[in-house]
């Protein structure tokens, strides 16, 4: 409520004192207007009840909170349980109108404001931290997988001949199944081996478009963020490729916006090449729950595009996420993550090559991976690979998640495309290893305890691999 046009006596409360709190309200109505005008994020972040305070006066614009309301239609966005409207801050229309994710809501104006204020701060924030020529982008209320369906889905529309997508061969189930999903066939393109790391076959990519034929080819599907030893792929020449045979390039960056030489791969690509669609897991990169992706682009006009493929109205609760993170975190908040998450990867990295080291193991050399990191498990796992599978449950057990095993002889079918040693990115693994990463919002003291428990799981397995071996130690200092 906005006191300056309510005339309350002196009886109330002395006017002095009353000027005072007007005060106070003032400076939050003008960052209210300031945010809703210029559409920016804060450089500082907000409190939570200034939050808070916004996010009612959002919902209050909503048709199912008006206090005069008399609903008559099917869908009137009446909630049953108090605690669920609580949870939503009363919020239940939901975003868009049937058939198009960014159409305005005639009974819903607060939830039209909160999607589209949602994705403008998005957008000013992917222009901050090294995205300048991003056009537009929007919030999509599904997992990085299903949006990358829906991607290749609003290609479909626009090539209806085509139905190759050449991939480049990263071993995750959910980005593979995007072109299943979308009733596409994939085409595999194999990783080049070089040294220990893996990278682009750029080469294969266009033999491929000459050999299979450009209007045969929906897209070209890359990927920036990954389990090492895969390198991030080579977006620039694809993007070239792209660009030289006309053919659309969607890029997975799953969690590629904490990273910056990722956003520089990205804005390099898009100046020396074509890049229409990238797409972004909001649960990696801005710390909310999981259940939504942000789908951008260089060009404005294909978001429609994609808007446009979406059946259906859309849960609004991922954008009531995204918009109460980011004004917690503001600009300086967001910037200080990534910052910190940097460094801890070096710090994680340094301290992985000394427990290498001392065990006679090596760091994989995935330099252009500034996220994920692997270690061999040669020496542990002896003739006996298969058994080496136990470190990762032992981790898990202790309170360790997001270390993945990866031993040879691996299979996996999936939708009736068989992967030789899935999870390596590759056919023909030789030594298991282990792959930790430094994702966003990581501490130091995270990776101080990982490394205790890593050297206790550790020596518990040399010893019984060989009682007779003496025990290592169990941590680096």
């Amino acid at each position: 409520m906005n006191f300056d046009h309510v005339n309350i006596p002196g009886k109330l409360v002395p006017d002095n004192y009353l000027q005072l709190g007007l005060a106070a309200q003032r400076s939050k109505q003008r960052s209210f207007k300031e945010l809703l005008e210029k559409r920016k994020l804060p450089e500082n972040g907000w409190s939570d009840e200034q939050i808070e305070e916004l996010v009612h006066l959002l919902a209050s614009l909503d048709s199912n909170n008006y206090p005069h309301k008399i609903g008559l239609g099917e869908r009137e966005a009446r909630i049953a349980c108090k605690l669920v409207a609580r949870r939503h801050y009363n919020f239940g229309h939901g975003i868009g109108r049937s058939g198009d994710l960014l159409e305005a809501q005639p009974k819903a104006a607060g939830s039209t404001l909160l999607a589209r204020l949602t994705n403008a701060i998005i957008l000013d924030l992917l222009r901050g931290i090294g995205l300048p020529s991003c056009a537009g982008c929007f919030l999509v209320p599904m997992c990085t997988g299903m949006t990358l369906t829906l991607c290749l889905q609003s290609l479909r529309k626009q090539r209806p001949a085509a139905k190759y997508v050449l991939w480049s061969r990263i071993d995750q189930k959910s980005c593979f199944k995007a072109i299943t999903a979308a009733g596409l066939e994939p085409v595999i393109i194999p990783c080049l081996i070089q040294g220990e790391s893996l990278d682009t076959n750029v080469d294969l990519f266009r033999e491929k478009i000459i050999s299979l034929g450009v209007e045969s080819i929906l897209c070209l599907y890359t990927t920036t963020s990954c389990f090492a030893p895969r390198n991030s792929d080579d977006i620039a020449e694809v993007s070239k490729l792209s660009k030289q045979w006309q053919i659309p390039h969607m890029v997975n960056n799953a969690y590629g916006l904490q990273a910056k030489d990722i956003i520089h791969k990205l804005e390099l690509a898009n100046r020396v090449g074509r890049i229409d669609y990238f797409v972004q897991s909001s649960d990696k990169n801005l710390l909310v729950p999981v259940g939504s992706a942000i789908v951008a682009s260089f060009n404005e006009n294909l978001l429609q595009h994609v808007a446009s493929t979406y059946a259906g109205r859309a849960s609004g609760s991922q954008s009531l996420d995204v918009l109460m993170t980011l004004l917690s975190l503001g600009r300086n908040g967001f910037q200080s993550l990534i910052e910190q998450r940097s460094e801890n990867f070096l710090y994680l990295r340094e301290k992985l090559k000394k427990f290498a080291e001392l065990r006679g193991e090596i760091v994989l050399d995935s330099r252009f991976n500034s996220i994920s990191l692997a270690i061999t498990l040669a020496t542990i796992a002896g003739d006996q690979k298969e058994g080496i599978t136990q470190l990762g449950s032992m981790l898990h057990m202790r309170g360790v998640s997001g270390a993945r095993v990866i031993v040879p002889g691996q299979a996996k079918s999936i939708d009736g495309h068989e992967f030789v040693d899935f999870g390596s990115h590759r056919s023909d693994l030789k030594v298991p290893y282990l792959t930790v990463a430094a994702g966003i919002g990581i501490s130091r003291e995270e990776i101080d305890k990982f490394f205790d428990i890593f050297g206790k799981c550790w020596n518990q397995l040399f010893q019984n691999k060989n009682d007779k071996t003496k025990s290592l130690p169990e941590a680096i200092d």
